[in-house]
């Protein structure tokens, strides 16, 4: 095996990068590599398993763009999304463009349907209440030009948060899973309308900022399950959820952009529909999920966002250990392609190591053609 050595943190001769983290706004230094091609190249090599040189890594090799990073400040009093790059030191209520109340949990380090709020008791009502955003007044094509200007690099991948599916809008707009998931069985007819007019809503949308950006990938967040099992039947999936997940998908992929499906809980029984929606990339929960056994048994029709694994964020993070759980995952989920790294960790010298070992460990492995 070709061994590449690891660079150490504080060498002036590597050349260094400076990368923001994920979710949030702060920024670390890691080492930049004289790689062949880009990063950007390397990012779609790999989700496509076309030869990738080594495991992307998403704080290097791409440039993450929350849902609400592509407003300039909100609109009569609501922001698009959750807005993760302002550091919420305390719980804090908000509205999203669909005018649903929202609290952001500081201890879940996300957000949460306000305790009582509702918008719509009766879906059979969706047309009378159910207001979708005027795309034109959020102002998408100002913060673009700032993005372009300031912040885009052309040797990263471009990755675009679109925030909810059709399950998490429903649920949103009837406050709360109970109701959500009463109607699906209850008034299916008219939960089916809406989820083709808010699918339609999507795919609008997906055209105006992939107009807008240079995009490479997009993230769309539905969660079907707790960590017991889904919140709903596979007749369902077939009946009212497929549809018009699959119409918003082949839209995307359509245009040569990847499709990342952030799904929370333990899906494991709608595997087979997420392969047949032609999803590109997963992110769901380790905790809830055999990740790397869907990798073997999964791996050559779809892909995973995989963080360090063996990694408790709960627990102080030890430098060896946090840089094995690395190698681990390299190891694990690198052969065959399919799938990047995702970190979270703040702390200088265990990014720049994990780093190194992320970039050095899997150009050994592809070095070998696995």
């Amino acid at each position: 095996m070709i061994q590449y050595p690891r660079p150490q943190f504080g060498d002036p001769t590597v050349d260094v990068q400076t990368v923001k983290m994920a979710y949030g706004p702060v920024s670390v230094r890691a080492p930049k590599f004289d790689t062949e091609i880009t990063p950007r190249e390397n990012f779609r090599r790999a989700i496509a398993r076309k030869s990738p040189m080594w495991y992307p890594n998403a704080l290097t090799d791409k440039i993450t763009i929350d849902a609400n990073e592509a407003i300039l400040k909100p609109v009569r009093g609501m922001q698009l999304h959750a807005d993760f790059m302002t550091a919420a030191t305390d719980d804090h209520e908000f509205k999203d463009w669909f005018n649903t109340d929202w609290t952001w949990v500081r201890s879940a380090g996300g957000a949460m349907l306000t305790p009582g709020t509702q918008l719509l008791d009766d879906i059979t009502n969706w047309e009378k209440i159910v207001k979708f955003p005027m795309l034109s007044e959020w102002g998408f094509a100002e913060k673009s030009a700032l993005f372009m200007k300031e912040t885009h690099d052309p040797a990263k991948a471009v990755s675009y948060d679109m925030g909810r599916g059709v399950t998490e809008r429903l649920v949103s707009i009837m406050g709360g899973y109970t109701d959500s998931m009463e109607a699906l069985l209850v008034e299916p007819e008219a939960v089916r309308d809406f989820f083709e007019a808010y699918t339609g809503f999507m795919i609008e949308f997906f055209d105006k900022m992939n107009s807008l950006y240079p995009i490479d990938i997009i993230t769309v967040h539905d969660d079907w399950g707790t960590e017991r099992d889904t919140f709903f039947s596979e007749k369902v999936m077939e009946t009212l959820v497929y549809e018009p997940t699959k119409r918003l998908i082949d839209h995307i992929k359509s245009i040569d952009v990847f499709v990342e499906w952030h799904t929370c809980g333990n899906i494991t029984r709608f595997m087979p529909y997420l392969i047949d929606l032609e999803v590109d990339i997963l992110q769901i929960q380790r905790r809830a999920v055999d990740v790397p056994m869907m990798k073997e048994k999964y791996g050559d029709k779809i892909g995973f966002c995989t963080m360090p694994e063996g990694v408790d964020l709960t627990k102080p993070i030890v430098r060896e250990e946090y840089v094995a759980a690395v190698g681990r995952t390299v190891d694990m989920y690198a052969p065959g392609g399919g799938c990047y790294l995702l970190m979270f960790n703040d702390d200088p010298k265990i990014v720049w190591d994990a780093c190194s070992e992320a970039y050095c460990r899997s150009r050994e492995i592809y070095d070998q053609g696995k």
